[in-house]
């Protein structure tokens, strides 16, 4: 008779430890830990009065640095406008963040959560049975990927670029759309680089900011006189339509063998399997964008325009 009640009572006890956040006046509750990172982690939270769950993201910030940066990516998010890119829900800065006499900020960022989880977890299920995605379907989902791409590419009063874009920072919708997240990395899509101090600086922060096995030939090596723009992105485009083939970004063995990417990457041989079922028009989708010379990639739009084209093709075929 006791143990029952003792249980219920630390079952109870458990429950009511769930740690509660207050953000601009409305309370959540924290659920579980969905993502850590370096300075970052994500929380799948309820909110309390309306009981819709929610992904908290909260970022330790060290410096005034730090702070702004954390705050510009809710500022950029803010400039873009598309069903396609996420939205912030609300957010709110705690503490002041001081290097000085080591004091830190948090920012909570309140975000929508979705269920279905990310591409690349979509991917991993199905590459586990070999299930490849049919044709028609992934080139829907990537339509509406480069329609988030062409938002963020087209923000006033500036363009950005995404600079992280990959199977991972791509979720899934409750009616599969795709949506493109993470914004940490988003910065001016377009860099005059002049001189030595800037191209290393680009360098380390893509090495930072850019996962490796989807990042831009022209990222890997900075050249000391040189244009950047968004085009970085339509490589990752590129990586990402491989991916919804294949499972995984073209670079991912070579990273998984422990070989260099960067050579890889630079001498841009991308290796369609031989077994491919997809069209021959879909393998030149991809190389399309895995156009080795940034200035001889295509635009988001071009890659809309070649999306669609294939898309009405498809349907004429069947």
């Amino acid at each position: 008779m006791h143990s029952i009640g003792w249980t219920l009572i630390v079952k109870r006890g458990c429950f009511c430890s769930k740690e509660r956040l207050n953000i601009n006046g409305s309370r959540y509750t924290v659920r579980e830990r969905l993502a850590q990172g370096g300075f970052s982690l994500i929380d799948l939270a309820e909110n309390v009065s309306t009981r819709r769950c929610y992904a908290i993201k909260r970022i330790t910030c060290h410096s005034i640095e730090d702070q702004n940066i954390a705050l510009r990516e809710i500022e950029n998010c803010r400039k873009i406008d598309s069903e396609h890119v996420i939205r912030v829900v609300d957010y709110e800065l705690n503490g002041q963040a001081d290097i000085v006499i080591n004091t830190t900020s948090t920012l909570f960022i309140v975000l929508p959560y979705y269920k279905h989880g990310s591409l690349s977890d979509h991917l991993q299920l199905r590459a586990r049975k070999q299930d490849h995605m049919p044709e028609a379907q992934i080139l829907q989902i990537f339509l509406g990927v480069c329609e988030g791409l062409r938002a963020i590419h087209e923000t006033k009063p500036v363009p950005l670029a995404h600079r992280d874009l990959k199977t991972a920072n791509i979720c899934l919708s409750d009616s599969f759309e795709p949506i493109i997240v993470d914004l940490g990395s988003m910065t001016e899509a377009r860099l005059q680089i002049c001189g030595q101090s800037d191209a290393q600086r680009l360098q380390d922060e893509a090495e930072e900011r850019s996962s490796i096995v989807y990042r831009a030939p022209e990222l890997f090596t900075v050249k000391t006189y040189c244009t950047i723009d968004e085009r970085t992105d339509i490589w990752s485009l590129g990586c990402v339509l491989y991916a919804m083939c294949y499972f995984n970004s073209p670079f991912d063995p070579i990273y998984e063998r422990g070989d260099s990417v960067a050579l890889a990457v630079l001498s841009g041989n991308v290796n369609i399997p031989e077994d491919s079922i997809y069209t021959e028009d879909m393998h030149e989708l991809i190389k399309y964008m895995l156009r080795i010379d940034p200035m001889e990639r295509p635009f988001i739009y071009s890659v809309i325009e070649q999306t669609h084209d294939l898309i009405q093709k498809l349907e004429g075929r069947v």
